[in-house]
């Protein structure tokens, strides 16, 4: 069996102390394998913010991927945005920006879709699409194959269609084609399940809310996923699970279960 965790949008700087504890419990009870945080891991990409997230995802228990959001890339220290955008991020999360993770049964590619020149759109450029069309294509069968972007590469609604990560329509053809099962991301801080339709296999998005921080979505609450693949779920399907925060209780409880069933043949 394989757990993966998916956090997202923890916005450290605006980060709720009741929501961490209870995430950092739930970590602590599911031991997943892998912890992918996708995105925004800071509010202003300060020093202190990335200090605050790093000492949080060490007590997590488990190895850490991660990838930046455009919150983590300086927005008022121009100088430093644009002599040194990620050296912050860096600092603590090491120099790779697209980190790749593999088991015998998980492979989870990273892709760094922000930009310095730009302010929250995000983008996806050729030679990434390729690298990760090529990692994939090596994939051994066994694995399920997830790609991790920050900006989606599908909506729900049309509000959100601006946020759309450019170049997603290409990279969706291409990463069907190499065997991808999940693009996995968040910035828009609403959680959802999407098939993708009109590709040369099956593929979907999942999307993460906001973790730990203040900066709910209407009224949609702190929530993270869970991805298991193996014993925890039927065989050859991916069992995805929405955890939403429950500030009565203070505890994250599960609320929605998705079943994705990856094309095999």
């Amino acid at each position: 069996m394989s757990v993966l965790l998916q956090i997202s949008d923890t916005h450290f700087g605006t980060e709720q102390g009741a929501v961490v504890e209870a995430l950092s419990t739930l970590a602590h009870q599911q031991r997943p394998d892998v912890v992918v945080l996708s995105g925004d891991i800071t509010q202003r990409a300060r020093g202190p913010q990335f200090r605050s997230a790093r000492s949080f995802v060490d007590r997590l228990g488990a190895p850490v991927l991660a990838v930046p959001g455009n919150h983590d890339i300086p927005l008022f220290d121009l100088w430093t945005r644009l002599r040194s955008p990620y050296g912050r991020y860096s600092a603590a999360f090491g120099i790779d920006l697209e980190p790749v993770h593999r088991t015998a049964e998980l492979l989870v590619v990273c892709v760094n879709t922000t930009r310095p020149w730009r302010h929250k759109h995000g983008e996806v450029s050729a030679l990434q699409v390729e690298r990760v069309a090529r990692t994939v294509e090596l994939a051994d069968p066994a694995q399920l194959r997830v790609v991790v972007v920050h900006q989606p590469m599908a909506v729900t609604c049309v509000e959100d269609e601006p946020h759309l990560l450019r170049g997603h329509a290409a990279a969706l053809r291409r990463w069907a084609e190499a065997g991808v099962d999940l693009v996995i991301g968040g910035h828009i801080h609403l959680p959802y399940v999407l098939p993708l339709p009109g590709l040369a296999r099956p593929m979907w998005a999942v999307q993460a809310g906001t973790a730990v921080s203040s900066r709910v979505r209407d009224a949609v609450p702190n929530s993270v996923n869970l991805l298991r693949w193996g014993a925890d779920a039927a065989p050859g399907c991916c069992r995805v699970e929405q955890w939403d925060y429950q500030a009565g209780d203070r505890v994250f409880r599960l609320v929605k279960v998705s079943e994705i069933w990856p094309d095999r043949m």
